[in-house]
């Protein structure tokens, strides 16, 4: 089983404060135990409403803190078109939830610590033991590293465990934690987070601009009870399921290859970005991402809100440029690992030992009162995959569907969407829908690399916040994806997907 490599004193520290605050006067006598003091975004990022206050003193700094709890469930229904493609229905159960607690701050020092739990207690609602590896979307639910190995559906895990500091408009963190950026997110759709271990800063010292700059040596995905490295695929003993094993990992990064090809399998994440709104109505974005000796990109992002009557129109547009710094030669230019050592053109790739490629994107968004309407269309450059196996989507906000990778080589994406919130239309309280519809178009020429075939998908969330019970909040999504046969007229990609989430935050 991975270790906690590195596991800094900043985060033990921090994780201590969980364990002596749940046993302390201070939990039992907060006031504020039932006040909702958290809410949660579209995406489930959540977003924090009640803060400890200073401080007076070192005890005061334990005693005036705030636990913040979350109950919820998830539940997966996966259904495949075709069968006998090699496919397998799936379905999926979580049951948990967490508690986090924060210090109030003291001389501008304060801690955070976050446990998180999930579980499967229902059978009838799993995937037997042998059959772990044919579940899809609900894989985040449990860990399949543990139900492979040791049988067991249900794990606890310290997802964040962190020192903060704050002085005047400038933010340190150091330890595990959340850092909500481009290529890098929580994404906590399913029980937990997607965190990180290392350091951030974020500075708002300038006008209008927010500077961060993080660099993390460790990753630990939403289906993982330890944290990982950030790149690597499979462990020393090749197991899939114990380093990153996240959808968009690139395959060909293994362990044994990295290390035949003397590449570190400890690699660091960096992440700087800036976002400036100086101008009014407009916002600039700056992403610099990198694995150092491995690959890295700069992406830049413009939005611009033209307000026309009662409308708000946004046109919007980013483009990422990925610079191979080592790590096509190593994997090749495909994700799925196919291209691993090879060289020339091969499976449709120009140049199979190279990772450099772009990609871009634009958007036109239109709001009025409870009304959001977008179009939007991407396109990837036909040369090496966009490796981001980080949860942060190259192509979100803009034509990613729920459960879709539409950053391979040469993938044009074409995407509409609505939003109406019934609630804010004053219809049906606390009630919003969102309909999306995206054509995809996957090259032919690299299914033979693991590329999927082209598809139309019609994505839908409802979600209702249950005014009756303060923090509740109950979510459903849906998934229809009906794509073309591949190659060899095999339809292996098709399926309906339907999820129901349930939310109590207190």
């Amino acid at each position: 089983m991975a270790t906690f490599k590195k596991f800094t004193s900043v985060s033990a520290v921090a994780a201590g404060v969980l364990a002596c605050t749940l046993t302390s006067n201070a939990f039992a006598d907060n006031s504020d135990a039932f006040q909702v003091k958290r809410s949660l975004k579209g995406n489930m990022m959540e977003v924090y409403k009640v803060l400890p206050e200073k401080a007076n003193s070192f005890t005061d700094a334990f005693a005036d803190g705030i636990v913040y709890g979350r109950l919820r469930v998830n539940s997966f229904n996966w259904d495949w078109k075709n069968d006998d493609a090699g496919n397998l229905d799936n379905r999926a159960l979580g049951v948990g939830g967490n508690l986090i607690y924060k210090t109030a701050p003291y001389y501008g020092i304060s801690a955070t610590a976050g446990l998180y739990y999930t579980d499967n207690p229902f059978p009838g609602e799993r995937m037997p033991r042998q059959n772990i590896g044919k579940l899809k979307a609900g894989k985040d639910t449990t860990s399949r590293y543990n139900v492979s190995t040791l049988g067991t559906y249900g794990f606890a895990t310290v997802a964040q465990a962190y020192l903060q500091y704050d002085y005047s408009k400038t933010t340190f963190i150091g330890g595990r934690q959340i850092f909500e950026s481009f290529l890098t997110k929580s994404n906590d759709t399913k029980m937990i987070p997607n965190t990180f271990e290392g350091y951030s800063v974020t500075t708002k010292e300038i006008p209008n601009t927010r500077i961060r700059a993080a660099y993390f040596y460790q990753q630990k995905l939403r289906d993982h009870m330890t944290f990982h490295d950030v790149l690597t695929f499979k462990d020393g003993d090749g197991n899939k399921w114990n380093n990153n094993d996240d959808a968009g990992v690139h395959k060909g990064l293994t362990y044994d290859n990295l290390k035949a090809a003397g590449k570190s399998v400890n690699n660091a994440l960096i992440i700087g970005d800036l976002r400036n709104k100086s101008i009014k109505n407009l916002q600039l974005d700056l992403t610099y991402a990198a694995v150092p000796g491995m690959v890295s990109s700069i992406t830049g992002e413009v939005n611009y809100a033209i307000p026309v009557g009662g409308w708000k129109i946004i046109p919007g547009a980013r483009y990422m440029y990925q610079m191979d710094d080592g790590a096509g030669e190593v994997g090749g230019a495909s994700l799925k690992g196919k291209l691993a050592g090879q060289t020339g053109e091969q499976l449709g790739y120009k140049d199979a030992a190279s990772l450099d490629s772009s990609l871009w994107m634009a958007r036109l968004v239109a709001k009025s009162g409870p009304l959001k309407l977008q179009i939007a269309y991407s396109s990837v450059a036909d040369e090496g995959d966009i490796v981001a196996p980080w949860r942060g989507f190259p192509t979100g906000g803009y034509t990613r569907a729920m459960a879709q990778y539409n950053w391979y080589a040469n993938t044009q994406t074409a995407c509409a969407q609505v939003k109406y919130d019934f609630g804010k239309a004053k219809l049906v309280p606390g009630f919003s829908a969102m309909v999306r519809y995206a054509m995809q178009d996957f090259d032919e020429d690299k299914q033979a690399a693991g590329n999927q075939a082209d598809s139309n998908i019609i994505h839908i969330d409802l979600i209702e916040k249950i005014s009756a019970i303060p923090g509740m909040e109950a979510k459903v999504r849906v998934g229809l994806v009906d794509a073309k046969d591949r190659e060899g007229s095999v339809d292996k990609d098709s399926y309906n997907e339907y999820r129901f989430e349930l939310n109590y935050l207190f």
